[in-house]
């Protein structure tokens, strides 16, 4: 890892179109997520900490924490980062100098190309992958525990639900519609191995995914979307998600004619980076809170 893990929180954004786009998911799960930045600030905040000498203690146990390699928070940090970075073939410096505007999206249309369902159902299932297999990490059990992934979904707050929120939404229905849920599992279950290696992002994270090859990789990753269907059709309906529902809160930040969700789904993977983001949070949290415990 070339970055320290309070720089990295340091340099979290304040503003920009993942926080936008976080923001206006703020209907599915409200008050949940809040924007904390700043590595000293995000101490503060979750211990609720002021004595500077405390504050320092903690911060240093937790730097010391992230950087023993026995541990796997930086993987975890990786596994966040990388997930993101596949997704941003092109374009993202062109929005950059966009950041507070509202954006019409057809201006980008030439330059933003939707992605073959087949390959939006790869990406959303190594998201999901990607969150067990860093939860796995960042708790320090066997990265295939799937069954103790599913338990802990029940009680994800804050960053780490919001993650999954965006998960539902950015990445489920609005590219693939209401039935994302089931559309994915035939589209992983019809999928040969030879598809997920041709896939980038596979091919950039498959080192920790379980599996002794492709075939046995690809099962892992039907399995783990298999057994989050309940929770995410669960939160679905809890809340009446459709992709139109979540079009409509988007709105405030992005125009988009209704007929072009396909083209809002790649933009959002274009432009935003809320696993990164949103990782980074969760892993400072768990650092402090550890580090809490351990002073």
């Amino acid at each position: 890892m070339s970055k320290p893990i309070f720089e990295l929180v340091d340099e979290l954004p304040t503003s920009g179109l993942t926080i936008s786009m976080l923001n206006s998911l703020d209907f599915v799960a409200p008050g949940q997520w809040q924007n904390t930045v700043g590595f000293v600030n995000t101490i503060k905040t979750v211990t609720g900490e002021t004595d500077e000498d405390l504050i320092q203690q903690i911060g240093e146990r937790a730097i010391y924490l992230y950087n023993d390699r026995s541990q796997g928070y930086q993987r975890a940090m990786w596994l966040y980062q990388t997930v993101d970075i596949t997704d941003k073939a092109l374009g993202a410096a062109a929005l950059a100098n966009k950041v507070g505007e509202k954006i019409p999206l057809l201006g980008f249309l030439n330059a933003v190309t939707p992605k073959p369902d087949k390959a939006q159902t790869i990406d959303l299932c190594l998201k999901l992958v990607t969150e067990l297999v860093a939860f796995c990490q960042i708790n320090g059990i066997p990265g295939d525990s799937i069954g103790d992934f599913v338990a802990s979904l029940g009680e994800y707050s804050g960053e780490s639900l919001m993650r999954m929120v965006a998960l539902v939404c950015v990445d489920g229905l609005i590219p693939l519609g209401p039935d994302f849920i089931n559309k994915a599992l035939s589209g992983i279950n019809q999928m040969n191995p030879k598809e997920l290696e041709q896939n980038s992002t596979f091919q950039n994270i498959k080192d920790v995914i379980p599996g002794n090859n492709a075939g046995s990789k690809l099962n892992f990753i039907g399995e783990s979307f298999d057994s989050v269907k309940g929770w995410m059709g669960g939160l679905v309906t809890a809340n009446n998600l459709t992709p139109q529902k979540v079009v409509n809160n988007l709105q405030s930040f992005v125009q988009l004619a209704d007929d072009k969700l396909d083209y809002l789904a790649a933009f959002l993977d274009v432009a935003t980076n809320y696993y990164e983001h949103t990782g980074t949070q969760t892993l400072a949290r768990r650092l402090i809170e550890r580090a809490v415990a351990e002073i």
